[in-house]
């Protein structure tokens, strides 16, 4: 064996054995941590899951019937009215008594499968007959009020299902927005399982691989979790013009013959006496112009999907937008970034910057400016702000386009807005997207959670062969606040967790946190693997997003104390986890702790589809 080969695996090994001997201690407590609480919540998971078993067992029959019923007459009940696909030709179970004992044993493995199995097998199949809400050709089943990425993929989603949805959106023009533009992996999936994903393509999107973190000349770069051997070849985040992508995911639900897409501005719900809402009123033609002559629509279900600036929120929901910094935004033109198809998270003072990919020759570049009143852009000085506070601070190679992009203008900004999901339920409408639940956009987890909450809508509604009984109805979709709860929760926390740690602080202990998430996401393998699928949604579960937040608190309480501990470390240590706790337990007791991580234990999450 060559000598400097051996001497360089010395090298190596003692160069790296600090910070291995730093992770000792750390994991010694992280594994004992972790046993309680996986111990914790699988025990408490079982009691109550043993204490349904009964009411899952009822919701397993009633499923397959729901499954096996319609084939026959197709699935709007209305005496084989249906004539798509699933319906004429395909015996259902009361069609035939003389089914041998091998029919019936194989009608009974295939109601075993998962619903998830089910629901996917459902997808694939060409567009379903219309669920025939009512005889009228105008009637719809939902109203669906915005047509951004929430509005536009349900409606796509509950066409395809077979409803009749009237889209509505104030201004069909290509929008022009300095968010929504980057796509996480797990939101790519969701995406594919509403079966859009054509949506990214034709636009010159970029495939996005992970991140690459940079703090003082150091680089960290993390990947995205994904074997293709388990995924394929085509899934990875995404990043695109949001006005190109949002076009494509318009043009997908105007494509469904079942879906009326409409250029309206909605003015008022329409309610009856009991408070429930059974329309919408509507002027037609572009927002700016209001000589639209004034409509009426009625459906069983309307939708709100009308954004983060939503008028009609302060009815429907109890959340209080807050907002703690702005985003500030340029495109850089021809920069090549320090690695190829990878975000970038500039790690400065006072607050992160991003720069991500948006087609072949652009890059988008969002600097976080904290506070709610910002320099003003059009008097310059927010130009100036970002030449002498921010440009300083950037790497060599981004700071010649940065610079170039800051004297070309066109300079935009927006609110960092978070919003927790606090519904008022109201019969006959609901909440969805931005106008539902916001958090804050540093890890690029809105679009996720949107597609996450309109993929689980679709399976609770697909049951329903109508939308009449809208008490039952809203009763029903209690559980979908509930079941959504965990995926949402999660990367809500993350984002706004990662986001206090990645800002400077005057507290010592704070600045330790920040390096040592730093240095955490540095180690790469379980460390990092761990942490991005958490971002990503590939990996969206509470226990590890807790795991992992006090594993970097810990890392940094090693890091303090070696190789010899000191008191003035120790107290920092002692601060440190302290400060971690007083960022990341808040935002927990505000989503809900029952809600994030016990979620079986709720009976809303038991409510079953109200019977035909």
């Amino acid at each position: 064996m060559d000598t400097a080969a051996v001497v360089n695996v010395f090298e190596s090994f003692w160069e790296n054995l600090d910070r291995l001997i730093v992770l000792i201690p750390s994991l010694i407590v992280m594994i004992f941590v972790s046993y309680l609480l996986v111990f914790a919540f699988h025990t408490c998971n079982l009691v109550f899951l043993s204490y349904k078993s009964k009411g899952a067992k009822g919701r397993e029959r009633r499923s397959c019937q729901l499954e096996e019923e319609p084939r026959g007459v197709g699935v709007g009940g209305g005496g084989g009215g249906g004539g798509g696909k699933r319906g004429g030709g395909e015996k259902g179970v009361g069609q035939n008594d003389e089914m041998t004992k091998g029919e019936v044993e194989d009608r009974h493995r295939d109601c075993q499968q998962s619903r998830s199995e089910l629901m996917g097998q459902l997808q694939q199949e060409d567009e379903l007959p219309p669920h025939g809400a009512a005889s009228d050709d105008d009637a719809v089943d939902v109203i669906v009020v915005g047509a951004g990425l929430a509005g536009s993929a349900l409606a796509f989603t509950l066409g395809k299902q077979g409803r009749r949805v009237l889209l509505l959106e104030r201004d069909l023009s290509e929008p022009d927005r300095i968010v929504g533009e980057l796509l996480q992996p797990g939101g790519y999936l969701k995406l594919k399982e509403l079966g859009m994903e054509d949506s990214v393509e034709g636009i010159d999107s970029q495939m996005v691989y992970g991140y690459a973190l940079l703090k003082d000349g150091r680089e960290a770069k993390v990947g995205y979790p994904l074997p293709r051997e388990t995924y394929g070849k085509d899934v990875a985040g995404r990043s695109f013009h949001h006005g190109r992508f949002i076009q494509r995911l318009r043009a997908k639900a105007a494509s469904v013959p079942l879906v009326t897409v409409k250029e309206a501005t909605v003015t008022s719900l329409i309610e009856d006496e009991g408070g429930a809402v059974r329309g919408v009123k509507f002027r037609t033609g572009r927002a700016a112009s209001s000589s639209g002559q004034e409509e009426e629509a009625l459906a069983p279900l309307t939708v709100i999907c009308d954004g983060c600036f939503s008028r009609f929120r302060k009815t429907l929901s109890s959340g209080k937008v807050d907002s703690t910094s702005c985003f500030v935004g340029m495109v850089l033109q021809n920069c090549h970034l320090p690695v190829p198809n990878y975000g970038h998270v500039v790690i400065v003072n006072p607050s992160p910057i991003l720069f991500y990919p948006i087609s072949s020759t652009e890059v988008r570049c969002l600097v976080d400016v904290p506070g709610t009143k910002v320099p003003s852009i059009h008097t310059g000085e927010m130009a100036e702000h970002l030449k002498t506070q921010v440009l300083p601070q950037l790497p060599a190679k981004l700071a010649k386009p940065f610079l170039e992009a800051v004297e070309r203008g066109h300079i935009r900004s927006m609110p960092n807005s978070t919003l927790p999901a606090a519904p008022l339920p109201r019969a006959g409408v609901l909440l969805m997207g931005d106008a539902f639940n916001m958090r804050h956009p540093l890890t690029g987890g809105g679009m996720t959670v949107a597609l996450s909450d309109i993929a689980l809508l679709r399976d609770m509604l697909r049951p329903l062969p109508t939308f009449g009984d809208v008490s039952a109805i809203t009763d029903y979709l209690q559980a979908f606040y509930t079941r959504r709860k965990p995926m949402a929760a999660t990367i809500n926390t993350l984002a706004l967790a990662l986001y206090k740690v990645f800002c400077a602080s005057q507290d010592a202990a704070m600045l330790q946190m920040r390096e040592a998430c730093f240095g955490y996401l540095s180690l790469g393998g379980v460390f990092s693997a761990g942490t991005i699928a958490l971002l990503s949604g590939l990996n969206p579960r509470p226990l590890s997003l807790v795991f992992h937040f006090f594993a970097v608190a810990l890392y940094g309480v090693g890091r303090l104390c070696f190789p010899l501990p000191s008191i003035h470390h120790l107290g920092i240590g002692m601060r440190l986890i302290k400060g971690a706790s007083n960022i990341i337990l808040p935002i927990i007791k505000a989503e809900g702790v029952r809600q994030m991580f016990f979620p079986t234990t709720l009976p809303a999450y038991y409510k079953e589809p109200p019977s035909p």
